[in-house]
């Protein structure tokens, strides 16, 4: 491509010759000086109209922001209207886990009147009408409010249960000789080797010689030892003055001072000691006196804590000594 330049008089010219490549960049330039002109117009006009409020630049800047806004406007709406949806699901789900908790209240021994009383009802109910910013942390702030108190709420429940558990658990409910059925009862009954009217204190449980027996509930060992009468003898207890006895034990697994489970095997059926055969003596003692075992089996197969509760209220203010409870017939 070749351009001429000549002045007004057409006394001089020049000619440029523009190749191919030279041509693009011309172009190039061109429209970059162009942009850049357009650009810092349109820039000056813009904001100086804005500044001064000139009529047609003025409404077109309103048009602008007010369609932006607009924009950011129903974008935020969307989402408070989601996050409140989401918010109604977590008070209905918080409202569930209340009816739970005052339903697992009365397992735990706890009234449920007194846990509303407490911990209070509800919260801010998310009705019909969209959420504002505020209200919508408002809403917030009472369901993590709520939530602490559900979640103490549990924590209390939780420990009253364990504490039920462990009182169970610590209570001779568990029937010693699994498949032996009673033979003699507790209460007063013909002497097997006098022939006289006695006291017996416990329940016998005939068995083969070796069966096992296991403990009625979790102690500490604090008698094993050899008993004149009642023959190879293990004492558990239980705490709250409460003490199992077995005798007449041919084998004996434990030692004094051993930690008892449940259910745990701690001897084996014998005939030691007074007795006319292999079978088990088993004893209940609260505080030192004889209770009769029967009830505590009975109401370990009822689940019944509120009876175990009251056999060991009914028990004598006072124990009695060492020597006086060892004297009953086997």
């Amino acid at each position: 491509m070749q351009l001429i330049i000549t002045d007004a008089w057409l006394a001089k010219s020049r000619a440029i010759h523009l190749s191919g490549t030279k041509l693009v960049l011309a172009a190039l330039l061109a429209s970059l000086t162009l942009i850049l002109l357009a650009a810092g117009v349109y820039h000056y006009v813009f904001l100086k109209g804005a500044r001064e409020g000139w009529p047609v630049v003025g409404n077109l800047l309103r048009v602008v922001v007010k369609d932006e806004f607009a924009q950011r406007d129903r974008f935020m709406r969307e989402n408070l209207d989601a996050l409140a949806r989401k918010l109604g699901e977590m008070q209905a789900k918080l409202r569930q886990l209340e009816s739970l908790g005052e339903r697992v209240s009365g397992l735990a021994g706890v009234n449920p009147l007194e846990i509303k009383a407490q911990t209070g009802q509800g919260g801010a109910l998310v009705s019909g009408h969209s959420l504002s910013m505020d209200e919508l942390q408002t809403t917030l702030d009472d369901l993590a409010r709520l939530t602490d108190q559900r979640t103490d709420l549990l924590t209390v429940l939780e420990s009253r249960l364990f504490e039920q558990k462990i009182r169970n658990m610590m209570v001779p409910t568990q029937p010693p000789v699994i498949t032996a059925t009673v033979g003699s009862a507790f209460g007063w009954r013909l002497d097997p080797l006098t022939g006289r009217t006695a006291l017996h204190t416990g329940l016998d449980f005939p068995a083969i010689s070796g069966t096992p027996i296991v403990a009625a509930a979790g102690g500490v060992v604090v008698t094993q030892e050899f008993h004149p009468e009642y023959g190879n003898m293990i004492e558990i207890d239980h705490g709250n003055d409460l003490i199992s006895r077995y005798a007449h034990a041919s084998k004996v697994l434990v030692k004094k001072g051993d930690l008892i489970r449940r259910g745990q095997k701690i001897a084996e059926v014998g005939t030691t000691g007074r007795s006319t055969g292999a079978h088990l003596h088993f004893e209940v003692l609260v505080m030192g006196i004889p209770q009769d075992p029967q009830k505590f089996l009975a109401a370990g197969q009822n689940l019944a804590t509120p009876q175990l509760a009251k056999l060991m209220a009914a028990a004598p203010a006072r124990p009695s000594r060492p020597e006086n409870r060892l004297a009953g017939q086997r």
